[in-house]
């Protein structure tokens, strides 16, 4: 695990990923799960940002926070950078759906994605699934229980790496209140990314906010599965803790830190 603080580092990189995105072309409201029912229709879309005449280039699929009960599709800014192609991805939120259906429109986005980004310049073969917070959640899940992607016929070990940001690695509060669990009492079942821990999932990039700073011992539990799934005999995991960024703000040094990591393996 590292901890380090980066905000002169992000200062900077901010300004640089504004410039990048002006040079960024964008498809907008893809549906990504052919479907009549009209929720679904409305909240299954997905946004690609990418350039022109590029091929063979890494791949951000971005799923936002928000508890799965809201929030909202986005590109970050701070990804429009070096060429790679970036999704942000809508999903369906709770009571309207149960959290596994959730998951499924996780899964069934980057199939989606899979299938037709080497249209856009990007790489299948260079998927780097991350999302913030409940985001987070849903990228460990289908990164780490392999029957969401297999429904689509994709081993997610093939993906470049898996990268939650301030994810929840136990079973997510909101699955825990619709078994009648308060929100601050652990649970680690089949609906947690915890349970399905194993040394041959694809690489994890794992990021937390600083430790005072963060929701709900959310530090302490990633601390956790980071040492659960190097027990497992993981080899390619790497932890960060950003001192001074809490919960939502630790998005803006983990931006940064994903965009090195994908330019160390890209090289």
């Amino acid at each position: 695990m590292k901890r380090f603080v980066m905000t002169a580092l992000a200062v900077v990189f901010l300004s640089i990923a504004s410039f990048a995105s002006d040079k960024y072309k964008f498809d907008n409201n893809i549906a990504y799960k052919g479907t009549e029912d009209p929720y679904t229709s409305q909240m299954c879309r997905l946004d690609v940002a990418y350039k022109k005449g590029v091929s063979d280039r890494p791949v951000v699929i971005w799923f936002h926070g928000g508890g799965l009960t809201g929030g909202h599709r986005s590109v970050p800014q701070e990804l429009l950078g070096k060429d790679y192609v970036v999704v942000g991805v809508g999903y369906r939120f709770v009571p309207n759906v149960k959290v596994e259906e959730i998951i499924d429109d996780a899964a069934a986005a980057v199939a989606w994605v899979y299938n037709n980004v080497e249209k856009y310049g990007g790489s299948k073969s260079k998927l780097y699934v991350a999302g913030h917070s409940a985001g987070g959640y849903l990228v460990s899940m289908i990164g780490l229980d392999k029957k969401y992607m297999a429904k689509y016929d994709i081993d997610p070990d093939s993906f470049a790496a898996v990268v939650p940001f301030s994810g929840q690695s136990i079973t997510h509060f909101e699955q825990r209140k619709a078994l009648g669990v308060d929100i601050l009492t652990p649970l680690v079942d089949e609906m947690s990314p915890m349970f399905h821990v194993r040394g041959d999932a694809a690489p994890l990039l794992i990021l937390s906010g600083d430790r005072e700073l963060e929701m709900c011992g959310r530090y302490e539990e990633n601390a956790y599965f980071v040492r659960m799934l190097r027990l497992k005999g993981h080899k390619d995991v790497t932890f960060y803790e950003f001192d001074g960024f809490g919960h939502s703000p630790m998005t803006t040094p983990g931006f940064a830190v994903l965009m090195r990591y994908i330019k160390e393996r890209d090289e």
